[in-house]
């Protein structure tokens, strides 16, 4: 049994993509390769991303913005991208999924609860189509 890899992508990589792979990371227990990239990374991680996964116990303080690559993505099982339309490359033989996520950029933390939250239980399911358990609920 191969461990399974999943690229989260957005634009800038910075808020999104970097709550997905906080979550996969913290519930799959590294039984899953998680990698995140963006389209035109920005500076920083969105702070108020950082605080809202610190809420519920997850540190994405140490992350960095990415650039995406085409190597990321051919390393990935599963590429999952969050409104960067045309810029992920596609290849044969890769499951992709788009999640239609609100961009949490510009926004106070009341805004981005929702969508942290949404972003978890979409992680959850992917966890179930993996076959793998959560470590945490």
């Amino acid at each position: 049994m191969t461990t399974p890899s999943v690229l989260f992508v957005c634009v800038h990589n910075a808020g999104r993509s970097q709550m997905a792979a906080g979550f996969l990371t913290a519930l799959s227990g590294g039984a899953v390769e998680v990698r995140s990239a963006g389209s035109m990374p920005a500076e920083q991680v969105n702070p108020v991303a950082v605080e809202a996964m610190a809420e519920v116990g997850i540190d994405i303080r140490a992350e960095q913005p990415k650039v995406l690559t085409t190597e990321a993505v051919q390393a990935s099982d599963v590429v999952v991208t969050m409104g960067c339309g045309d810029a992920c490359p596609y290849f044969p033989g890769k499951r992709y999924e788009d999640w239609v996520l609100e961009d949490p950029a510009g926004q106070g933390i009341e805004s981005v609860r929702p969508i942290r939250d949404e972003i978890r239980g979409r992680i959850l399911m992917l966890l179930a189509e993996l076959g793998v358990e959560p470590v945490r609920a």
